[in-house]
């Protein structure tokens, strides 16, 4: 350690070392890392600290050994003149990331690679101070290895914190669009920041623009319209609130995500991942919510899994490159989860280098982030990417990490979120969007619930939380409750009737033989929660292979009975009812409102909150009606005032 040390120094001093002819020291040692070891986020070990080379002035002020591990080196420094005192092979661990399983302490450490990301497989997630704790060990251990340089966290704060537990979880995108309230959305994204910014994950792979063409994709419920116009509205919006916190905006997924068309899926997948097949004029308009984006101030962007007109985004250099060179972005470009893995290359290693050279500035390689940095730096040294390639992404990192305050304030002491976690205010817009969103397909005169009535209350949505919130929900696909509440603040619909029965002089039933008795049925219905290819569908039925369980029988039940049937959905996308909607008086899309669903059905359903939701996407009869322009409700409707 301290021989090391003295070697730096002397460079410093005799600045006999340039920037093109610096050492290219190996601190993989012999070849790839093993990255299947892991070791408990917790980890405390203090080896001491190291300090960066030293390769052309101004040099980093050298760390005093007893003081704890900081930044007090770059004071001062822009992002060019630390990136000159940094070897190819710290500049390119800036250039990747790895999963939080797989990257330890101690290997962020020995490398000071430029971020980590995601979760913990487990249900209840960390809370937001254990976070804290275990992202603030890996800061440490960034300071104190030989580049010391700040790392970032990253994680999809998609709809809120999803991977901390008992925080607010908002309304999904396609609620968001159906609520297309800009002001509303705005303030939500302020509340998600400083959510975030509570947890220190400030890096949010988030707002997803993708703008969902064919409801068969799993990923609908991720976007906010098939609107171009919608969609760069509220993710402006969205992304100006979560600014005001402080946090790091990822606009994502760059770009075609919505306009796959169906059959191209990647690696046998119906839809997701597959061939975005788009007009001049179309891919215009979507380089347009991003060139907004970046005028608002987002500071990265994430690629695409999808290829553009047959070439894989993430090779495709001339789109990467507008972003950059015509609208003055100075941010970073980052890879999403192992997509260069699926690149034109014959190997990772040239599947590494297209990246690159395509403008990617950072990899995101849950397991093979080692590998991929070394890749960088040979082919750096074999002139396959270009010593200017390599500082620009560095430079690019490192001065995002400048601009988000890491380079002054690296643990985040002074970052200090406008709201509590698990604040009122949360609660209150989380429950005014998901009210706001709900969409009437159909109103019949009976649906408001008055004094003295008596509702059924059925369906296997009616007391699930895991339901309503959907995918990216604790987990990466979500769950349902069969076996746990799946979100510790939710509300489900049965447990928010309940108590509105008692403020307001209702009765809700759930006793089947008390049916006919009743005055309204109210059948809630839905979707199994997934995520990304796990939800595309061949059929988007009610009853179809994404249903819930007990959907058909509820249905049935419900048709029976003679009783006025109000039929809530919850669901990703709008899914095909022709079968059903002429036996139900009232049918009402709720979507995935997240942890205040349940509130926000009595909301709308005893008129605290008009309904004010319009369909942001097509609704369609069959499946057949998609991409011909037909459609059985479109764009803009609501049942509201029948």
């Amino acid at each position: 350690m301290k021989s090391r040390k003295i070697v730096s120094l002397i460079l410093a001093f005799t600045m006999i070392v340039s920037i093109a002819s610096c050492g290219k020291k190996d601190d993989s040692k012999d070849g790839k890392k093993d990255t299947a070891k892991t070791e408990a986020p917790d980890q405390t070990e203090d080896p001491g600290v190291t300090v960066a080379p030293t390769d052309t002035a101004p040099s980093p002020t050298e760390p005093d050994e007893d003081t704890p591990p900081s930044t007090d080196r770059y004071k001062g420094m822009t992002a060019e003149q630390i990136v000159a005192n940094m070897t190819n092979d710290q500049k390119a661990a800036q250039m990747v990331h790895g999963m939080i399983k797989a990257l330890s302490a101690s290997d962020m450490e020995e490398m000071c690679y430029g971020a980590v990301f995601s979760h913990f497989d487990e249900h209840p997630n960390l809370t937001p101070e254990k976070w804290k704790n275990t992202i603030k060990r890996y800061q440490e251990a960034a300071l104190r290895s030989d580049a010391g340089i700040p790392f970032i966290y990253g994680q999809d704060a998609v709809h809120g914190v999803n991977f901390a537990d008992a925080g607010v979880i908002f309304p999904h995108n396609v609620n968001v669009g159906a609520a297309n309230d800009v002001e509303l959305t705005e303030r939500m994204g302020k509340i998600v920041g400083s959510d975030i910014a509570n947890t220190h994950m400030i890096w949010n792979y988030a707002p997803c623009v993708a703008v969902a063409k064919d409801p068969r994709w799993g990923r609908t419920y991720e976007s906010y319209s098939s609107e171009p116009s919608i969609v760069k509205d509220l993710s402006v919006a969205f992304t100006r609130g979560m600014l005001t916190e402080g946090i790091v905006a990822c606009p994502k997924h760059f770009i075609g995500d919505g306009y796959v068309k169906y059959g191209t899926g990647e690696d046998g997948r119906l839809i997701d991942r597959g061939d975005a097949q788009m007009t001049d004029a179309e891919i215009e308009e979507n380089l347009q919510i991003y060139k907004a984006l970046i005028d608002e101030g987002a500071q990265t962007i994430m690629i695409s899994h999808s290829s553009l007109n047959g070439l894989k985004m993430h090779e495709y250099g001339k789109y990467i490159m507008i972003l950059k060179e015509e609208y003055g972005f100075q941010g970073f470009i980052v890879s999403d989860y192992e997509s260069i893995h699926f690149c034109s290359g014959k190997d990772l290693r040239e599947n590494t280098i297209k990246a690159i050279n395509s403008g990617i500035d950072m990899l995101m390689e849950p397991n093979d982030y080692e590998e991929c940095r070394q890749y960088i730096v040979d082919a750096v040294k074999t002139g396959e990417i270009s010593q200017e390639r390599l500082d620009d992404a560095a430079t690019r990192i490192i001065r995002v990490k400048i601009n988000a305050g890491l380079m002054d304030d690296p643990y985040l002491e002074d970052l200090k979120p406008t709201y509590e976690w698990n604040s009122e205010e949360a609660h209150e817009v989380a429950r005014l969007m998901a009210a706001e969103s709900y969409v009437p397909i159909k109103l019949g005169e009976n649906y408001k619930i008055k004094p003295g009535m008596k509702i059924y209350v059925t369906g296997p949505a009616a007391n699930d939380t895991g339901i309503m919130c959907g995918g990216w929900t604790y987990l990466w696909a979500g769950g349902t409750d069969d076996s746990l509440k799946w979100c510790a603040t939710g509300v489900t619909v049965l447990s928010a009737m309940k108590k509105a029965a008692e403020e307001m002089g209702f009765e809700v039933v759930t006793d089947p033989s008390r049916m006919a008795e009743c005055d309204m049925v109210l059948l809630c219905i839905g979707e199994r929660p997934y995520a990304e290819w796990l939800g595309d569908t061949t059929d988007l039925s009610i009853t179809g292979d994404m249903a819930l369980d007990g959907n058909e029988d509820a249905i049935a039940l419900a048709a029976d009975c003679g009783v006025p049937t109000t039929t809530l959905i919850f669901a990703g996308r709008n899914v095909i009812v022709d079968k059903y909607i002429d036996a139900w008086d009232s049918c009402i899309m709720c979507y995935l409102p997240g942890s205040e669903g349940g509130n926000a059905v009595v909301d709308v359903l005893t008129g605290k909150v008009p309904f004010s939701g319009t369909l942001a996407m097509p609704y369609y009869s069959s499946v057949d009606q998609i991409g011909t322009g037909e459609c059985w409700l479109d764009v803009g409707y609501t049942a509201a005032g029948w």
